[in-house]
């Protein structure tokens, strides 16, 4: 099974903690990927098996469209 691992970061801290910005994440990403999260207060990991329809540089462009979102302000994926 191939997945991504993303990483997004807080780089500000009157951004929402990680708790809440992992819901926001997952509930913004595509609903057929299966995500494992890892939370903490300023790093979020997601572990994403995309459909097999989708490729790693698929998945990579959905991030950045999601942490575009003005709910994640203050949150950038971790280069």
């Amino acid at each position: 099974m191939t997945y991504v691992d993303v990483v997004a970061v807080r780089h500000d801290g009157s951004a929402p903690a990680g708790q809440t910005t992992v819901i926001r994440l997952l509930g913004l990403l595509p609903a057929h990927w299966s995500c494992t999260p890892e939370v903490s207060t300023d790093r979020v990991c997601l572990r994403i098996v995309p459909d097999g329809r989708t490729d790693r540089a698929a998945v990579r462009r959905a991030v950045a469209r999601v942490l575009a979102d003005t709910a994640l302000c203050g949150w950038s994926e971790e280069p």
